[in-house]
Parts: structure tokens; sequence; C-alpha cells
């Protein structure tokens, strides 16, 4: 491996910056080595891709605490839910063959199962509003069965019948109005596609995707077969401690089930790149991974992927939870890179972000660390700010002018700066809030808007 790439990887692997609660400020920097000990997590496993070619793998650690078997580039890890997206490449693919229509009732498609009524209601649900959890769907997602438990088929799973562990499938919220996130839904399309193609799920998998792309290391078998075991990572929820039986079974395989290594997820998404550039003769084309490209009910979800960035700087990806196994996958979507991340442990779930951001800081990877750009406010519009206000709940906030800066005083509590980023729009410096400020027709300031963890609280301005 060339040097250059072997300063890269201890570049990264030293430089972890563990996240606070505040917004943009990071703890002292640590080892990778360091971060593991201190989430429990025995295994680490990182692909990097650089320009459009998978640039490095390397494994970290051991594949179960307390034995000597190291990970390795070729060790096996549980993807969780980026089993979802990986399931919709194929789905896509069928699609782009005419064998299945993306906007078509499923019920048209589901021979051994069908979307039951509600109230003498039946809804009308597609495989579009399926892969983008916007059908209304019901079960997030899925624990998984111990390796002794009987396993119940997908269809006992959709129905909520013994031996599963989870209830019945069901839309209880109109189809296509909103996002909410369910396992539930894929395991729909996965029966779906399993009684429209007569084929096996596992089959259809491999055909589909990991044949054409010789990803020899990735399968949706469950349970994992014997002559998988010697490769496989084991799993530790929680405090480091391997679980009984080495692994949870998911035959829930679309929606959790596929076991895969960073290198061949990484070889995934370099094809996926490429194809987006028409630079491959890939499984899907540039006109049809867009369209899982393009965000659908809300702006953060597509087909089967999340998205984030804009511009240049979009990117797609997924995350991963399965019973001590934790993965991210990012794409950019224009730029040609990315990075897979898979560890043996629930407890290290918060070095996924870590790891990624590391990666991102040595190849200097655009739209991960914006510059706050503050603006100057004169001092005669930031005087027309100053004043009372109060809240419908009667809690009292201050506007204050120190010097050429604003302060925000709520209650007794000691007052906050407030760093301009518009004329109206300021953050604060130490809690994690924006304040806005709102005039009404006139151009008279009105009240302000106090904005964090996604809710908003208005107070408006008293005058004498």
């Amino acid at each position: 491996m060339p040097k250059a790439i072997e300063e890269r990887i201890e570049a990264i692997i030293h430089r972890l910056q563990p996240e606070t609660h505040y917004k943009n400020k990071y703890g002292k920097e640590a080892t990778l080595e360091e971060r593991m000990k201190y989430y429990n997590t025995p295994g680490v496993s990182i692909a990097v891709i650089n320009n459009f070619k998978l640039e490095w793998a390397r494994g970290f650690g051991l594949r179960e605490a307390g034995k000597p078997e190291p990970v390795t580039e070729t060790t096996l890890f549980q993807a969780g839910s980026i089993s979802k997206p990986v399931f919709a490449l194929a789905v896509m693919r069928l699609v782009q063959e005419g064998k299945l229509d993306l906007d078509r009732d499923v019920n048209d498609y589901l021979k051994t199962w069908k979307i039951p009524s509600v109230a003498g209601w039946q809804p009308i649900v597609t495989l579009r509003q399926l892969l983008s959890h916007s059908a209304g769907l019901t079960v997030h997602g899925f624990p998984g069965y111990v390796t002794t438990d009987e396993i119940p088929t997908v269809v006992q799973i959709l129905n909520g019948q013994h031996p599963a562990n989870t209830s019945a499938v069901e839309v209880n919220l109109i189809p296509g109005l909103q996002f909410r996130y369910s396992g539930g839904g894929t395991t729909v399309a996965h029966q779906l596609v399993v009684d429209w193609m007569g084929v096996p799920f596992v089959e259809i998998m491999s055909e589909l995707l990991f044949k054409p792309l010789g990803l020899a290391n990735s399968t949706y078998e469950q349970p994992l077969p014997s002559q998988w075991h010697e490769f496989a990572a084991t799993a530790h929820p929680w405090k480091g401690r391997p679980l009984q039986g080495k692994w949870h079974i998911y035959p829930e395989m679309a929606a959790a089930g596929l076991w895969t290594t960073p290198s061949d997820l990484a070889r995934l998404g370099v094809e996926l790149q490429l194809a987006l550039k028409n630079n491959s003769n890939s499984i899907l084309s540039a006109d049809m991974l867009n369209q899982m490209l393009t965000a659908q009910v809300e702006n953060h979800v597509g087909i089967g992927f999340f998205l984030d960035g804009e511009g240049e700087n979009v990117r797609f990806g997924h995350s991963g939870w399965d019973e001590g196994f934790v993965a991210r996958i990012v794409l950019s979507k224009h730029l040609g890179f990315g990075a897979v991340i898979m560890i043996n442990s629930n407890e290290g779930n918060p070095m996924l972000i870590e790891i990624e951001q590391a990666i991102a800081r040595e190849y200097e990877w655009p739209g991960y660390f914006p510059d706050k750009i503050y603006v100057n406010v004169p001092n005669n519009i930031l005087n027309e700010y100053v004043g009372d206000f109060k809240t419908a709940s009667g809690l009292q906030a201050s506007i204050i002018l120190d010097g050429n800066h604003l302060n925000l005083r709520i209650q007794e509590q000691s007052p906050i700066r407030l760093c301009p980023e518009s004329e109206t729009k300021f953050s604060t410096e130490g809690p994690n809030a924006v304040v806005d400020f709102e005039r009404n027709v006139d151009g008279h300031v009105v009240a302000l808007h106090i904005q964090q963890e996604g809710r908003s609280f208005r107070a408006d301005k008293k005058f004498d």
C-alpha cells in the first residue's frame, strides 16, 4: 500500500474527535483504540472510497472479545438496516426491466399475503411508498431471534402470528402523506418480490446484485450457513459481552438480514457512483439511480436511501442496527468519495460518526464542516430587537444590547451571547438554540422565536 495512504489511515485512527452535547463542539482527540476500549467494542472494520475507487479497507480489533481471531477485510458483519437500500437496488432493477411498477397497488403483486383493510377501508399502497417509508405502515424494526428460537415465516411476521416477536404490519396512516420509518413496509416489499418472481429471496438478491457485481462476501441467508461462520464477527450488544449464540437470526431479510463486509458495500457504492456518471455497465441506469436519490415525501429520504447535503455536496447512505452490530454507509452523489464502517457492538454506535468525521477531515470532504459565517448587523437594527418578551406560558425573555452584541436573558438565567447569521437570525453561544425575530407588516419587531431540538417557542414583545 502506498505510504501516502498508510499515513492517511494513521491520521484517521489517531485523530477521532468525540462528539459533545454541544453543536459543532468536540472533545479531546483520541485514538480508535481508545474509543473502542471506551465503548467496549471488540472490532471495527472500515472501507474508504476516494476518487471513485475503493482506496483502502482494514479491520481493527477482534472478531470476538476474549478470543484471538482478528477482524480483517473479509470479516462478515451484520449490516442491519443497510439491508434496506441494498434490497431497494434489486427492486429498482426489476422496475428497470419492466417486471415491477413502482406506482402500482402492491396487492396486485402480492399472492400469499395482502395489505389488510382497515375498518372496511382498503388502502392502496405502492412500492415507491414502501421503499421511501411513506406507506403509513406499522412496525419500526425487528429485534431478531436467538439461534435456539423457532423462526417464523415472513407471512407469519406480517400477520404478527406465533412465533413472530413483533406485531402485525398494518396501515394506520394515510399512505403517501408523510415519512414514518417502517421495517414492516420493507418486509411487505420482501414478500411481494418473492411472490411475484416465484424464486427464494436469497436467490433473487444473489442473481440481481451479488453475482453481477462480484460481491463474494455478501449474503442474505438467514440463519447464516455454517460454511460462513469462520468468517463472521460475533455480536456484542453491551459491555463487550458476546451474545449467546454469537448473533441473532433475522428472517426479515430485506429489512435487516444482510451479512457483508465494508469492502463489498464500498464496491457496490463505487458502482453506483460510476453509474451516476454513466461510466459503468452497472446494474442500474443513471436515470433509475437518480429516481432513487430524488426526495420523495420529505427532503431527507429517497427510495431506499437517506439524503443529505445540497448541490455538489449531496450524499446518500443509510445506517444499520442489529443486536450487537451497528454500521454506516455514506456515499457522495457527485464527487466520488465515501466510507463504510461496521462494528460488532451496539454500545459503540457513537463511534460511527466519530470515524466518519475523522475520514471526512483527513480527505477534506466538502459539506461536513461548514464554516459558520457571521454577518455584521448595524447597531440601529440590533437596537430594534432590544426589549422584553413573554411566551404564552408566561416565561419572560429579554434582549439586551451589550456594545455591538445582543444577549438573550431568560427569566433568572445569565445572559446568553447571540451571534448573527443574518439580519434576523442569531445562533447562541453555548446552548444548542437559534433565535430569530419576527416583524409585522409595518416592519416593527413583534416577537422572537427560540428554536431548539426541532421545536420552536414564540415570545411576543411587550409594549408599554
